[in-house]
């Protein structure tokens, strides 16, 4: 299936993956490319997906993944990648969650809502 992880005005990452696991509000969740159609709000942490059955990772912010047929979007504010898996979990504590409160709170409603559009638009075409 295709990883596709876009930040603002560019795509960040873009290539084929075995499996995504993520961290939603909901809780943590793994994806293969037979899972069905899915959205959720992501917290901000740490993406692992499999290459040819290795792992790898990268840091996100707070952002939304949808996995439609065998692609997987992720639209975040920062993203980090191609380092050691303990140097991502150091510049998530630093570079990523360095935010004021407020801007937390814009940017977990705008989640919020982004998330809400996407699960209407797909019930509404899935309707159709």
């Amino acid at each position: 299936m295709r990883l596709k992880v876009l930040v603002p005005h560019k795509v960040f990452f873009n290539t084929e993956v075995d499996n995504v696991s993520a961290e939603g509000m909901e809780g943590s969740f793994s994806l293969r490319p037979n899972h069905i159609d899915y959205v959720s709000a992501l917290t901000a942490g740490i993406l692992t997906y499999k290459i040819d059955n290795e792992d790898r990772y990268m840091a996100h912010d707070e952002g939304i993944l949808v996995k439609n047929g065998d692609q997987v979007m992720i639209s975040t504010y920062k993203a980090i990648k191609d380092r050691p898996l303990g140097e991502l979990q150091k510049a998530i504590e630093k570079e990523i969650k360095e935010l004021s409160d407020q801007e937390k709170k814009a940017r977990s409603s705008l989640a919020m809502l982004e998330g809400s559009i996407i699960r209407k638009y797909t019930e509404q075409t899935h309707m159709e």
